[in-house]
């Protein structure tokens, strides 16, 4: 015997009707259904009241502002990164950035000495790399316009999408603490041999023509 109810793709809108129209016939289920949608209305109305503080709080805030110019960084992401780096003096180089938030590779020697690269290390704050991650998902995937760095992003997907994020947030850290070091803001410009400028390879053009 199956227990629950299947849902059919729905969104967000419709989400509470389509439970309610699934459980119509049975009364036990409808009335357990209806507290756990009461709950859930009162925790998105709540949401909303500290998503409204985030925009505002970012909407006075001139980097945070100069981050949202980046295609898919929204007021969260650029708020968490700012928060979490700090001062961005801290960091020698903005590839450094990256790897603190375990955007970069191990690496480890074998036996013969050769280095060997890994899967990213996942070391420094989560949220900032969850952050960066869902930022450069929505510029590979729901944005519709077309960056140096979308298209290289792009290349990478066709071997692997989850590659492709992770190794345009890796990225986007990047772009976004040289944006912050040295004042500048995003323009990604694409040149005829695949590189871009941005507020971060201004100086370096190769950055977006960097391996992974």
């Amino acid at each position: 015997k199956s227990f629950g109810v299947k849902l059919h793709k729905v969104g967000r809108a419709g989400f509470e009707q389509a439970v309610r129209e699934a459980c119509a016939e049975d009364a036990l289920t409808a009335e357990l259904m209806d507290c756990m949608l009461a709950a859930r209305a009162a925790l998105w109305r709540q949401y909303l009241k500290l998503h409204d503080l985030v925009v505002k709080l970012v909407a006075g805030d001139a980097l945070c502002r100069r981050f949202m110019a980046i295609p898919g960084v929204g007021p969260v992401t650029a708020l968490t990164f700012a928060t979490a780096v700090d001062d961005p003096t801290r960091f020698r180089r903005s590839r450094d950035v990256a790897a603190y938030f375990g955007l970069t590779s191990k690496r480890w020697q074998s036996g013969t000495s050769i280095d060997v690269q890994g899967r990213i290390s996942k070391a420094g704050d989560p949220e900032v790399r969850r952050a960066l991650y869902e930022a450069a998902s929505a510029m590979l995937t729901r944005y519709k316009g077309q960056t140096a760095l979308k298209t290289w992003g792009q290349k990478i997907a066709k071997r692997c999408h989850k590659k492709a994020v992770v190794a345009m947030a890796r990225k986007l850290a990047v772009i976004m603490h040289a944006m912050w070091r040295d004042g500048t803001v995003y323009a990604d410009r694409p040149h005829a041999d695949g590189t871009a400028d941005t507020a971060a390879t201004v100086k370096d053009r190769k950055l977006l023509g960097a391996h992974a």
